[in-house]
């Protein structure tokens, strides 16, 4: 008999909006806090201390437009967030500032997150869609120098970008970008070249969410069918299709895969989460507890993986903090 479900560890109340992104902030020093930041539909940041369940500070740089992306830079001091105003912002929040920093005008009008990936001590690249509608724009942080435009080729007919992931094999290898774009396509790009590698039609809707393993060269995406497809990269950087799996209910809003690469969450639009094993897609769970569109799913980078969270940012206003499959 497989064990039922269990519940949240706790609930986060209190962003008063659809919660749209989320990003942990737990593998810092011991006597750090461990930290949730969630970006809303009404243009907020919170940022959640995870011992008292409470709000610590509400950062709003966004113009009350819907926040979709917030990412950490080293510290839990210095945050990026993307809403839909067209901006993506750098925040500086040590000694208690709650200012932007410096911020970018994406021009861009669709909901496709930026990716980060640090490439330096303080240097990092950024992928994001670009104000022309199939191109992705990569410049360096923090001094915002361009590094390529990537263009589909003439007649590729690709759509816009989607999802992004910057990734890299190891320190110092080539960085490499996967994106993935209307038509269904997931495309590989060397920035170095500015060129396609390698392109594979994973669905025939949008592609929603992609997460990448790059130790075992292996991805996934999800669309709004009842379909996550799982591809690999071969030595020859070809992106293969390595198997589906039918899902119950339509539509997967994200999709990503825990650091240690065991398990991997996915948001539904049927307001489940669901946890499978990456090594074979076996259906471990599904945490069925929120009632609306769930958004976004993201797992903690505590040092110990006992203490690992999942957390769960739905359109009903909720954030479901889970403690599950610690032990794996």
């Amino acid at each position: 008999m497989a064990l039922p479900p269990p519940d949240p560890q706790f609930v986060l109340r209190g962003t008063s909006a659809a919660v749209h992104t989320l990003h942990f902030s737990c593998g810092g020093q011991e006597t750090d806090v461990a930290t949730l930041f969630s970006g809303s539909e009404n243009g907020f940041i919170h940022v959640w201390n995870l011992k008292t369940h409470r709000v610590d500070t509400a950062l709003d740089g966004h113009g009350r437009r819907s926040v979709y992306c917030v990412e950490t830079m080293g510290s839990k001091d210095r945050l990026l967030s993307q809403g839909r105003d067209q901006r993506i912002c750098l925040w500086n929040l040590a000694e208690g500032r709650t200012s932007v920093m410096d911020s970018i005008f994406t021009e861009n009008v669709g909901f496709c997150r930026c990716s980060l990936l640090k490439v330096a001590q303080e240097r990092w690249l950024m992928a994001m869609a670009a104000k022309a509608l199939e191109e992705v724009q990569v410049l360096e942080l923090p001094s915002k120098t361009s590094v390529c435009t990537l263009k589909p080729e003439v007649g590729a007919k690709l759509g816009m970008p989607m999802c992004l992931k910057l990734w890299q094999l190891s320190g110092g290898a080539q960085p490499l970008l996967l994106a993935g774009y209307e038509d269904g396509s997931v495309v590989l790009w060397n920035l170095s070249m500015g060129k396609a590698l390698s392109q594979l039609v994973c669905h025939s809707e949008p592609v929603m969410s992609l997460d990448f393993d790059s130790e075992k060269a292996k991805g996934i995406s999800g669309s709004s069918e009842k379909v996550l497809s799982i591809w690999s990269l071969n030595e020859q950087q070809n992106l293969q299709v390595y198997k589906t799996h039918k899902l119950v209910n339509a539509g997967i809003s994200d999709i990503t895969i825990r650091p240690d690469k065991k398990i991997l969450a996915t948001a539904g639009w049927d307001h489940r989460i669901r946890i499978f094993g990456w090594k074979k897609m076996k259906p471990l769970a599904v945490l069925d507890f929120h009632t609306a569109t769930v958004h976004c799913v993201s797992f903690s980078d505590h040092r110990n993986p006992r203490e690992r969270l999942l957390a769960a940012g739905s359109k009903d206003h909720r954030i479901s903090i889970w403690s599950i499959y610690t032990q794996t």
